[in-house]
């Protein structure tokens, strides 16, 4: 199975082109016809700068094909050159700033992008692709994030440590140093400040490199980082390939953590080649969550979280509840009110109000999904909704729905990462636990019952970082948000996410006792 990272290279490896001159900033006409300016230069200490080498690769409008604009493209010196900016912030003052003064900051973001938000969605939706619905509550998001991670600016405790009378210990968390943060196309924004918030939160400063699909939130964010006045360095953007980018970020000697979101193979990739230089690691890598709904469910209710659980954003989220499990006694009347519910979903047009699902983000990524339409067909398993192309212009999937599958099909065992569901029947309990654990991953899943015990019972026995009990995909940024298994390594979100961007030192010291 393709990555998510290695998709996005291949889909935007033919657009790259040399340059003598591009402008730092270019207009852009929202399809409301306002016009904003996108920055399109890497962002290092503090300014827009064309890379070093001047070549640019090309931005694509998955709903229309057509081009967007062009951002420069980074390479390994561009990164050594954010690396320096980055480390210099560091030590020059950003890391021993007062937490109060990195709160201001962060809070000052937040306010921000909330002013932003009408623009930031819209850029969202003209990158990425998906519903303008959807990217409205990405940006809501990230602001409330980043207010929430400004909070936690003076409250990074150590620990006063009793080791007997004659020694006074204690520890210390401090922030680790330079961080490179990796992030991916389907919430490039979202992803933007679940890296940055906790870093800088911290102390720590970052270069980030965005995906080389969807590059222009990150890039148009930056400039609110400035207004904020969080100083030049502690914020550095450098779009390019993973390839280049990436790699560099993971074997540069002066990068002391690497902050990943994507495919698992990638992570794994991550993590052979940050381990020369021993670098801390945080990863947060793919799924396929089981979705379950039990007979005593609110059936109604059921079919929307599961619905919202796969289809939201297009299908592209990591955590999507991609295998769903009905109870034997419901399950005829839940396929046919999930599929009702389905076929009545808007796609198309991501800025026309009322649009639920948007486009894929690439034409790979949208050939992929009916290579495995194909698939699941081949395999047996019956299309109930679906499967198929919509339209001939942009990368648009129907919303599609299998019945009558097998556990050992590639669709129910392969991340897809797009709008295909599978829908299996089951009669205990047991038998659903030890279904929704027959995975690889372990990053979300969903409960639907009103038995609360049963819920909690559920939750207590299914291996995965994130469980909604009659909902899904119910973010909150102060909920932990992190998988099991080969779903990564850390947590997002919450007090657990600024572990990921502190180390501990104690400190002990002997106490000499008096003379009388």
């Amino acid at each position: 199975m393709l990555s998510r990272s290695v998709i996005g290279q291949l889909a935007s490896k033919r657009l790259v082109r040399l340059y003598s001159q591009v402008p730092l900033r270019v207009p852009v006409t929202l399809p409301n016809g306002t016009t904003y300016e996108q920055p399109t230069g890497l962002f290092i200490d503090g300014e827009f700068v064309a890379s070093k080498q001047r070549k640019t690769f090309e931005v694509i409008n998955p709903s229309t094909e057509q081009e967007i604009c062009h951002v420069y493209e980074g390479r390994e010196d561009d990164v050594d050159h954010a690396v320096s900016a980055a480390k210099r912030a560091f030590e020059n003052g950003w890391s021993t700033a007062e937490p109060e003064f990195r709160a201001r900051a962060l809070f000052k973001l937040a306010d921000l992008v909330e002013e932003h938000l009408e623009t930031l969605a819209a850029i969202e939706s003209l990158d990425n692709g998906k519903s303008l619905l959807c990217s409205r509550g990405d940006v809501a998001l990230v602001a409330r994030y980043l207010r929430s991670c400004g909070g936690w600016t003076d409250k990074i405790y150590g620990n006063v440590i009793d080791t007997g009378k004659d020694h006074f210990a204690y520890s210390l968390r401090e922030p680790i140093g330079v961080c490179g943060q990796i992030i991916p196309w389907n919430f490039p924004l979202l992803m933007w400040s679940w890296k940055i918030g906790p870093a800088l939160a911290t102390g720590n400063t970052v270069v980030l490199k965005p995906a080389e699909a969807t590059p222009l939130s990150a890039l148009y964010a930056s400039r609110l980082c400035q207004e904020a006045g969080i100083p030049a360095g502690v914020v550095n953007i450098v779009p390019g390939f993973g390839k280049i980018v990436g790699e560099r970020l993971c074997n540069h000697p002066d990068v002391k953590k690497i902050a990943f979101t994507g495919s698992t193979n990638t992570g794994r990739h991550i993590m052979k080649t940050a381990a020369d230089s021993i670098k801390k690691i945080t990863l947060e890598l793919g799924g396929k969550s089981p979705n379950i709904v039990f007979a005593d469910a609110d059936l109604d209710k059921a079919v929307k979280n599961i619905a919202y659980g796969i289809f939201f954003n297009s299908g592209e989220v990591c955590c999507a509840g991609s295998r769903v499990y009905v109870q034997d006694s419901v399950y005829d009347e839940v396929l046919e009110k999930f599929k009702e519910y389905t076929e009545s979903l808007v796609v198309g047009d991501p800025f026309a109000e009322g649009t639920f699902q948007g486009a894929q983000t690439s034409q790979m990524q949208m050939e992929k999904i009916l290579k495995y339409v194909q698939i699941g067909t081949e395999e047996g398993a019956r299309v109930v909704a679906g499967g198929e192309r919509m339209g001939e212009k942009g990368f648009f999937v129907k919303p599609t729905i299998f019945a009558d599958v097998k556990e050992d099909m590639q669709i129910v065992k392969d991340e897809i990462f797009g709008p295909i569901v599978t829908v299996s029947k089951f009669s205990t309990v047991d038998e659903v636990v030890s279904l929704a654990n027959d995975s690889v991953y372990g990053l979300a899943a969903g409960i639907h019952t009103k038995d609360v015990n049963k819920a909690i019972n559920v939750s207590n026995r299914i291996k995965a970082g994130t469980i909604w009990i009659n909902t899904y995909n119910a973010f909150h940024q102060n909920v932990p948000f992190g998988g099991f298994g080969q779903s990564g390594i850390g947590s997002e979100m919450g007090a657990a996410a600024l572990d990921n961007y502190t180390q501990v030192k104690s400190v002990r010291m002997s106490i000499d006792r008096p003379q009388y």
